[in-house]
């Protein structure tokens, strides 16, 4: 499954028999993801200055997916009884993918808050036992990308020759009050004092990319959990070499 992606080293995980029902009844969905993803993209500037990179590499992500038709879709499902209403709820999920075999839902967890694995894993398990999706895809930053971040800041900071606060406001990125007085007190410091490049890593990479939000590691914990169980699934972690630093 996606062996194209692997070789990229994309991470892929298949879960509840989600490889068989894609390959037998969804091979359009596999060369899609293949096509949209083997290509994606974020710069590295986008990484500092987006604060992320969400709005800008994410979105590129979903207009490329939209462009494939993989539209934002909006469920709503009732339960009656005799013409009355006992339940009623609505789920919204970022792009679905209809086919004649049924559907393919697919969210991106590029940098949320990690309880946003829970609403997504819910869900899907929810709308699969009412019969309206047959498999859920995850899309979230991988190992390589989540570990990886603050090597990728600092060879961004040397390569531009970015030294200081001032350095970096020049640039065009602006700390918070908060950031410049916590990167201060890291390389003011009388007792192992840290560079400015090791200071604004520790703290950037923590404030933006930190253990609590959406990334590999927090997503296999939940699908070991059961979370999810027993919607078929197909998660992908995306790699450290979509970031580009040309």
């Amino acid at each position: 499954m996606l062996i194209e992606l692997q070789k990229q080293g994309y991470q892929v995980e298949v879960l509840s028999h989600a490889r068989a029902i894609l390959e037998v009844d969804f091979p359009e969905v596999e060369a899609e993801l293949t096509e949209v993803l083997k290509g994606f993209k974020i710069p590295v500037k986008e990484l500092i200055a987006g604060g992320g990179g969400e709005a800008k590499g994410t979105q590129r992500l979903r207009n490329a997916l939209a462009e494939r038709h993989w539209p934002k879709f909006h469920f709503h499902v009732e339960r009656k009884i005799n013409g009355k209403t006992l339940e009623s709820q609505s789920h919204e999920v970022d792009h679905v993918r209809e086919l004649p075999a049924g559907r393919v839902a697919l969210e991106i967890e590029w940098n949320n808050k990690d309880p946003f694995f829970d609403r997504d894993l819910e869900n899907y398990k929810r709308l699969h036992a009412d019969g309206a999706i047959s498999v859920g895809v995850i899309i979230t930053r991988g190992s390589s990308l989540h570990e990886n971040m603050r090597d990728m800041v600092g060879r961004f900071l040397d390569e531009n020759q970015i030294l200081s606060l001032d350095g970096l406001i020049q640039w065009g990125y602006e700390p918070t009050s908060r950031q410049k007085a916590a990167i201060s007190s890291l390389t003011d410091r009388i007792k192992d004092p840290l560079t400015f490049r090791e200071a604004f890593c520790r703290k950037f990479v923590a404030d933006k990319f930190g253990e609590a939000t959406t990334h590999w590691r927090k997503l296999e914990d939940r699908v070991q959990r059961g979370v999810g169980n027993p919607c078929p699934l197909l998660l992908i972690g995306l790699p450290d070499r979509i970031v580009d630093f040309t």
